[in-house]
């Protein structure tokens, strides 16, 4: 899983939705921004999108956007000409919710930070894993990444292990991370580790 810097609770400056395809010229140039040599590509995401809709949709993505008609952008110099532009996204497996989910991915444009757009992100993902049925949720956080597992710990992840060299961009161990989700079947069992990542 890759993540960005975390941000301190605020205010977020747009409204949480479903990523759509329309979406993914712009999500494809903040994975590009975001994370260069390790950037999604867009077939990828075009296809991670795909795998989100429609029946036996094992996962779910979205999208934090700026402006529009909820006026809640703080960016418009910014923004696109239609006063939208996409701040953030993030992407969840949960498969047929009787595993444990996988935070895929998570972040935010560099000019949002700071303003609790993550932890937006996360709040819905987690719900939608609790809602999906799934004992826990797993990730891998760069070890250094102290402000994002900073914000993971502030929503009751656990370290639980460590993935030697898993990035590769530039090389760096990850952190693996879980939370346990009350009151769903699975919650009590530790399980194995999730995926790799995509």
């Amino acid at each position: 899983m890759r993540t960005e810097p975390a941000e301190p609770p605020a205010c977020p400056p747009g409204r949480l939705r479903e990523m759509r395809a329309d979406d993914l010229d712009a999500v494809a140039a903040l994975e590009t921004e975001l994370f260069g040599g390790e950037a999604w590509s867009p077939a990828l995401l075009g296809a991670e999108l795909a795998a989100s809709q429609g029946e036996g949709a094992d996962r779910s993505y979205v999208v934090v956007e700026s402006g529009g008609a909820q006026g809640g952008g703080a960016d418009g110099a910014d923004d696109a000409d239609d006063g939208r532009a996409i701040l953030g996204y993030a992407g969840l497996w949960f498969g047929d919710g009787r595993g444990d989910a996988d935070l895929l991915t998570i972040a935010t444009a560099a000019r949002a930070r700071r303003r609790g757009l993550a932890r937006l992100m996360l709040d819905h993902l987690i719900a939608q894993a609790r809602e999906a049925g799934c004992g826990a949720i797993l990730l891998e956080v760069r070890a250094s990444n102290e402000p994002a597992q900073a914000l993971y710990l502030a929503r009751g992840f656990e370290p639980i292990g460590r993935r030697r060299r898993y990035y590769s961009a530039p090389t760096e161990d990850a952190v693996v991370m879980r939370l346990a989700l009350p009151g769903t079947a699975r919650a009590s069992g530790v399980g194995p580790v999730g995926s790799e990542g995509v």
